[in-house]
């Protein structure tokens, strides 16, 4: 009887929707900076906020993994059940450890600190102490490389030659990854090694140098994990005050990565052709074409469909982009969930 109904069902139902409905292998990763923290509200959630987001997660039935567990689980291609999340903590304030960690402590739920370790070093008030980091890795914390001092990385100094950026770039990671060893203990961040790039910026020669140094590396961009994997750069999304109420979280938590065949380009500063053209390739018969909703910071954008079967498409701006810090973000709302994806674009400066 059921298998007539399904076989029936079949024959009514719309072709797009027998095909849409798979839900691939993926995770979610939240990066917080500061907790109950007003001086900073573009870096700040507030403790209400946070609260109804981790209630929100027990409620129902998250599974928090660490980050290194989920990175394992998709570089091997093990299955991960749907729901799984991870939470990340950058740069080491003072804040994340008086009001993050006792409430992550008191569930029992792991988290990864991504530290720059000049400021622990320094003991500068708002950043933590090695004490303190020590007692969260006694209490599911993992670690993460930030660099030492948190600089602009994809960018060369005034008159720096390549071969001194790669030399300038590489001992920055490995002194602060030395130092997370030191303190923390020579297993830290052992498998796999996980690196933040600062302010989420990075170019193509940062992001091969960082992983030509065996680091899995995670950026700003929004988006859930998924296949392929891109270890050089992967997504987070960013939570703060502006952006945290829970509707919006419980969207993200729910999201699954946008099936992405191919894209260019992938390196994300613009030198030139200013506004950018991305070119995006979709993987056939996963996402429904209509669906697909792309934006510039907000403002909606046009999709230009570069074939009939509506795989290829391609993005570019009116104008050109002159912040800092761009993205095009793309979304398609399939079943009640949004497949998503960000692509940064990060302009030299002046």
């Amino acid at each position: 009887m059921h298998q007539r109904l399904a076989i029936i069902l079949s024959l009514l139902l719309p072709w797009p929707i027998m095909v849409w409905c798979a839900v691939p292998p993926h995770a979610v990763v939240f990066i917080y900076h500061r907790f109950g923290d007003d001086r900073y509200p573009s870096t700040n959630i507030r403790l209400n906020q946070f609260d109804a987001q981790l209630n929100w997660l027990a409620k129902n039935h998250y599974q928090i993994w660490p980050l290194p567990k989920i990175v394992d689980y998709l570089q091997a291609d093990k299955p991960i059940p749907d729901h799984v999340v991870a939470i990340t903590l950058d740069d080491a304030f003072q804040s994340a450890y008086e009001n993050a960690y006792p409430r992550l402590k008191a569930r029992g739920w792991p988290f990864t600190v991504f530290v720059s370790t000049a400021a622990v070093d320094q003991h500068l008030p708002d950043y933590m102490s090695w004490d303190e980091l020590r007692e969260m890795a006694k209490h599911g914390a993992t670690f993460g490389d930030h660099t030492v001092d948190h600089g602009h990385l994809p960018f060369r100094s005034k008159g720096e030659t390549d071969l001194a950026w790669g030399d300038r770039v590489r001992r920055d990671i490995l002194q602060a990854q030395g130092r997370l060893q030191a303190e923390l203990g020579p297993g830290v961040n052992a498998s796999p090694k996980l690196f933040a790039y600062p302010y989420g910026e990075y170019d193509r020669d940062l992001a091969e140098l960082v992983n030509g140094l065996g680091f899995v590396a995670f950026g700003m961009e929004a988006g859930a994990l998924g296949e392929p994997l891109d270890p050089r750069a992967l997504p987070r999304f960013p939570i703060e005050e502006h952006y945290g109420d829970l509707a919006s979280f419980i969207l993200k938590a729910q999201s699954l990565p946008l099936p992405i065949k191919q894209l260019a380009p992938w390196n994300p500063v613009i030198t030139h052709n200013n506004p950018p053209r991305l070119t995006v390739t979709l993987v056939p018969d996963t996402v429904p074409p209509d669906a697909l909703h792309c934006y510039l910071n907000g403002p909606p954008m046009t999709i230009h469909w570069l074939d009939t079967a509506k795989t290829r498409f391609a993005l570019q701006a009116d104008q050109a982009l002159d912040a800092d810090l761009s993205r095009y973000n793309c979304t398609a709302l399939v079943n009640g969930r949004y497949y998503w994806y960000s692509h940064m674009w990060l302009l030299p400066p002046a």
